[in-house]
């Protein structure tokens, strides 16, 4: 059985740290060990740090609002905000295959990693609204719990 939590904040950096906790406590609940916590809350505080710079161009112009799915070993993140519209395909990979790291560019990088880390991502602008949603599953290896004869 699936849990649903919501959350709207101001679009300020200081806020960030809320929806942070938010998706934090979601993913525990979900079952995540320490590594796939991280790994949701660094994708989260990427995506709220980009909607304040770039969809909303700064602080204080608009809302986040955050919708966790907390499933057994699953975790649905979902940010949506009325800024700017967002085509990820704009953003170019990051060029990060250097011995030399004063090479590698700035931008796109924040997104990259949150592809590498994240099971699936999706982006979409409709309504005048960016909606990225984001799903963490538990990693195979992981110990889950036995499934139940309801299946």
């Amino acid at each position: 059985m699936s849990k649903e939590r919501h959350l709207t904040v101001r679009g300020r950096f200081e806020n960030v740290p809320t929806v942070v906790q938010f998706v934090v406590e979601a993913a525990q609940e979900a079952g995540f060990d320490e590594r796939g916590v991280f790994h949701c809350q660094m994708s989260v505080d990427e995506a709220c740090t980009n909607i304040i710079e770039h969809a909303y161009g700064g602080e204080d112009k608009g809302n986040i609002e955050a919708t966790v799915r907390i499933e057994p070993g699953v975790l649905t993140i979902t940010l949506v905000d009325h800024g700017e519209p967002f085509d990820p395909t704009s953003v170019p990979e990051p060029s990060i295959n250097t011995d030399d790291p004063s090479k590698i560019k700035t931008g796109g990088l924040g997104l990259h990693l949150m592809r590498k880390v994240m099971d699936e991502i999706t982006f979409s602008f409709s309504d005048k609204r960016n909606k990225l949603v984001m799903v963490k599953r538990q990693a195979a290896d992981h110990d889950q719990e036995p499934a139940s004869a309801n299946h």
